[in-house]
């Protein structure tokens, strides 16, 4: 039927209908959008000398909250998820280090309490779209499970060509408490490269994919679906976002809605579509998080239109610091003589620092592995153009959404997880969010936080141990590193030797926490 064929009563209906707002529910929307390996200098609003310009992100920092000390559990991105979702850390788990593949089992247990599980207690819908990268129990073509690689022998990715696609999943994100789900198994360079729409393919992944290695894209060989393209994921994943909004103000606006947002960017492979290309200064990587942005504006304008953003709480994050690339000083402790080598070397030469002022990256212990950008915005509760300067971790999210929608956490749930309600609400709260904060890098070095102090728990490079060129045996200095980060927030100097104390009652605190289950 043609619209000028329609009465002009009815049409002026269908202009007061479209204009009318979502019936507000009880509770705000929550829609958590997690970008994958994006540093805390990436941002513009967090670095002015960012060579990237980030308006959408700017923008939700202009309209609520950003945060200056928000860390994630781990500098690296599996487990960082898993504690998003249960406000657990995942070294409690069979993870003591790395991350999984595309074909791992679920990281997730059956009886763990997540974050969309304990919002449809209260009447959520909820939906995920993007990188699930916490494992799915996928099927061999004999029928049997297939099984768990400990990290410690696990070598590439597998890929995933024993694998019957045909057979639903199980463990994943619909039987971890989300209504919906679509996206990938794992970050974008990992197979099986096939779209998921909640528990099996969109398509199978019949196409032998073989391994690519360039300046800017590396992938693992594995199986790959006809209708999947490493460029296409960003977009369709705005897509799916943007339908998931617009369904649930058409569809479901009486109940409140969980949308997470976990995506692919601006992780390798560097594959920013063409409209992207030159739009920022710093080449390719640079241009990803344009993309990256525009993902952001794709979800503010969908909220915008749908009349639901003054309902809606909106974070954006990252997983952890940004640009993975390995460090060659030429001693331990040594933070002057540091050059970065293949991706590091590529940005550099723009002139980028992609963690701005902080030392390390990407799987390191330091500051640039786990300390993000965190921008909040809730209308009528957040303030205005506001910076915190209070101490929160990702892990935070499940307790503070129980307090949002007035639930008690049950006991075992949660156990790592903070209320940080009153500091999105007040820029200085009456009381800290945190005691303390537990930090954690690839390969499974430990450190702690508190107040200004940051204990490192053993010598040489936060991420490795030590460098590759540095042979442990010979390093003399501290048996650990400790850093006053209110004086030192480049962590340039370790005053280990110098404040016994303060080494004593970390070390205390650390083990502690450790010991708990």
């Amino acid at each position: 039927m043609k619209l000028h064929s329609l009465g002009p009563l009815f049409l002026l209906f269908l202009a007061t209908a479209s204009s009318q707002p979502a019936v507000a529910a009880e509770h705000p929307n929550i829609v958590y959008i997690l970008a994958d390996d994006l540093g805390y200098g990436d941002v513009s609003c967090y670095n002015p000398e960012s060579k990237i310009a980030t308006p959408h992100v700017d923008r939700l920092a202009a309209e609520g909250m950003r945060f200056t000390d928000a860390h994630t559990p781990s500098a690296v991105c599996t487990p960082t998820r898993y504690g998003i979702l249960t406000g657990r850390y995942a070294w409690r788990t069979r993870m003591k280090f790395r991350v999984l593949d595309g074909l791992d089992p679920p990281l997730i247990d059956d009886d763990q309490l997540t974050v969309p599980q304990l919002l449809k207690r209260r009447g959520y819908r909820t939906g995920c779209v993007g990188k699930w990268h916490l494992g799915m129990q996928w099927t061999d073509k004999s029928g049997q499970p297939i099984p768990y690689i400990p990290v410690e022998t696990k070598g590439r990715p597998r890929a995933g060509d024993d694998v019957d696609y045909t057979r639903a999943t199980k463990g994943g994100p619909t039987d971890r408490g989300f209504d919906s789900y679509f996206g990938i198994a794992a970050s974008l360079n990992m197979s099986p490269f096939c779209y998921i729409a909640n528990d099996r393919p969109v398509r199978l992944p019949v196409l032998h994919q073989p391994r690519i290695q360039t300046e800017f894209i590396s992938v693992d060989e594995g199986v790959r679906s006809p209708d999947f393209t490493i460029y296409g994921v960003m977009p369709r994943l705005a897509g799916e976002a943007v339908k998931f909004i617009e369904q649930h103000a058409e569809n479901h606006s009486d109940k409140p809605f969980f949308l997470y947002a976990p995506l692919t960017a601006p992780h390798l492979p560097l594959v920013p579509n063409e409209e992207y290309r030159g739009r920022s200064k710093a080449g390719h990587y640079g241009d990803f998080v344009v993309e990256t942005d525009d993902f952001v504006g794709a979800v503010l304008e969908a909220l915008d239109r749908t009349k639901q953003a003054d309902n809606t709480l909106v974070i954006f994050t990252s997983d952890n610091g940004g640009l993975y690339h390995y460090w060659e000083p030429k001693e331990a402790d040594d933070v002057k003589n540091y050059r970065g080598t293949a991706r590091g070397r590529y940005v550099q030469q723009f002139g980028h620092r992609g963690n701005a002022h902080l030392r390390g990256t990407k799987a390191d212990i330091w500051e640039g592995g786990h300390r993000v950008p965190f921008v909040v915005r809730w209308p009528g509760h957040t303030p205005r153009q506001a910076v915190s300067e209070e101490l929160i971790e990702l892990t935070d999210l499940l307790a503070t959404c129980a307090a949002i929608v007035d639930i008690d956490l049950p006991s075992g749930a949660g156990g790592d997880s903070r209320n940080a309600l009153p500091a999105l609400r007040n820029v200085k709260p009456a009381a800290a969010v945190r005691q303390y904060a537990v930090h954690h890098s690839l390969w499974g070095t430990f450190a702690i936080r508190r107040g200004s102090w940051k204990l490192v728990a053993g010598r040489g490079s936060g991420g490795f141990t030590f460098p590759r060129n540095i042979d442990a045996k010979k390093v003399g200095g501290p048996p650990g590193q400790l850093y006053n980060l209110a004086r030192d927030p480049s962590e340039t100097k370790n005053v280990w030797n110098d404040e016994p104390q303060i080494v004593a009652e970390l070390n205390e605190l650390l083990a502690r926490v450790r010991g708990e289950q």
